[in-house]
């Protein structure tokens, strides 16, 4: 496990990090898909525009210095959405369909969030949880999600999964610690 402090995008900044990139692409390749979708694009050509953010960013992200007043989402998101952009263009099927208004619609949506910041945030909690699941015996991820998500006692969850009270706080303390781990060098 990788405690280092780090941020991710200075870790992509390093010659041939494949871990990094192995991290930033399981976290916002699905975003970046959903960004798509939401967009209006079949899942075909929303696959083919992550592959090309994708590519965009190997390119640009080791020469990316962050700013702390602006925000990394919405540098992601400009990208994402001038590439749909381009996409559109050269398939006629959706410059018919949608028309120059979608277009323009693009342009003055520029300056603001595809997503509310709770759900940007919730979105990439989620795909982390997805991430690092594999890391804990079921009973323990259990145990943890069953504490933080319902009124129940840590009494009563540990009889379920066959745990002390103390062990399923232990679960939650090691599971939120690692997944706060794997959020720690996400930018905003």
């Amino acid at each position: 496990m990788d405690t280092t402090s780090v941020s991710l995008l200075e870790k992509l900044q390093q010659p041939d990090n494949q871990k990094a990139w192995s991290r930033f692409v399981d976290l916002y390749a699905p975003l970046i898909f959903t960004w798509a979708r939401k967009r209006g694009l079949t899942s075909s050509d929303a696959a083919d525009l992550v592959q090309d953010v994708m590519t965009i960013l190997v390119r640009k992200l080791p020469e990316f210095h962050y700013d702390a007043g602006k925000r990394f989402r919405g540098w992601l998101r400009t990208i994402t959405v001038n590439r749909a952009s381009d996409m559109f263009r050269r398939n006629a099927k959706y410059v018919t369909s949608i028309g120059d208004s979608y277009f323009q619609g693009i342009a003055d949506e520029s300056d603001r969030d595809l997503f509310e910041e709770t759900n940007y945030r919730a979105f990439l909690v989620e795909r982390a949880k997805q991430l690092i699941e594999p890391e804990f015996e079921s009973r323990i991820w259990n145990a943890c999600w069953s504490l933080i998500n319902s009124d129940e006692s840590a009494a009563k969850i540990g009889e379920r999964y066959d745990m002390s009270a103390n062990a399923v706080r232990i679960a939650k303390c090691r599971v939120t610690k690692r997944l706060r781990q794997e959020l720690s060098g996400i930018p905003d």
